[in-house]
């Protein structure tokens, strides 16, 4: 099934440097498409960004997103985050060591990218683990969820 909606993200003037990044961490992932800023007819506040990337059209594990590479106007805020089910601890150890680098953002298995986009870096039964007893209150205390721990 073709996917209808697709995410896009506004980055201030590192999209390419963030979708290489997110095309290196995550299997199956690719950069299908790069449109750029022309050279001429920009306004004055763009004219910096000509030539270089305006939009990049990616997947991430077969998940199409684009990106749009701008200025500082708009910026990610917690509101919107990004959900990676992994099969077991390995594969959430792994994704939380590549996207979790604000520590003080870090808790109940959300995590912040050095890009200011935000993940939830969860086990595939969260639905199950959240049934035993008291889960809801170890995972308030986790920053990095550990299977075990529930």
């Amino acid at each position: 099934m073709e996917q209808k909606i697709t995410p896009n993200l506004w980055f201030d003037g590192n999209a390419q440097e963030a979708v290489d990044y997110y095309v290196s961490v995550f299997p199956d992932s690719k950069i299908s498409g790069t449109s750029y800023y022309p050279s001429e007819g920009l306004a004055d506040f763009q004219q910096h960004l000509a030539g270089q990337p305006l939009t990049i059209d990616f997947e991430l594990s077969g998940n199409r997103f684009t990106v749009i590479n701008a200025d500082p106007e708009f910026k990610f805020n917690e509101s919107i985050s990004f959900v990676v089910t992994c099969k077991d601890q390995e594969e959430i150890d792994y994704y939380w060591e590549k996207l979790s680098r604000v520590p003080e953002s870090e808790q109940c298995g959300w995590c912040k990218d050095q890009f200011g986009l935000s993940w939830q870096i969860v086990p595939k039964d969260m639905g199950a683990l959240m049934q035993k007893p008291e889960a809801f209150a170890h995972m308030m205390q986790m920053k990095k969820l550990v299977i075990a721990d529930f």
